[in-house]
């Protein structure tokens, strides 16, 4: 059976009391489930890895690509390494 990429999945996840007793504090105030909790925070770090990571590429790409900053070069090779 093929699962789409939007097709939700369950999971378990163990928790010990002290814990879960603050989720269910936690969700409840913010008028969710744990299950709708969980859900929102591990969308949101996937989110941040991914904005990371795009953000990562192009930082990369730039330093690739180089910059050019004024400045001229007057001397040559051959003069640099005079001795």
């Amino acid at each position: 059976m093929a699962t789409t990429e939007s097709a939700p999945r369950n999971i378990t996840v163990r928790l010990n009391q002290r814990t879960l007793r603050k989720a269910e504090i936690l969700a409840a105030k913010r008028n969710l489930s744990i299950s709708g909790l969980l859900a929102e925070q591990i969308e949101a770090l996937v989110g941040d890895d991914d904005a990371y990571e795009q953000a990562q590429r192009r930082a990369l790409a730039l330093l690739d690509q180089g910059f050019h900053l004024g400045g001229r070069i007057t001397s040559t090779r051959d003069e640099w390494h005079e001795r």
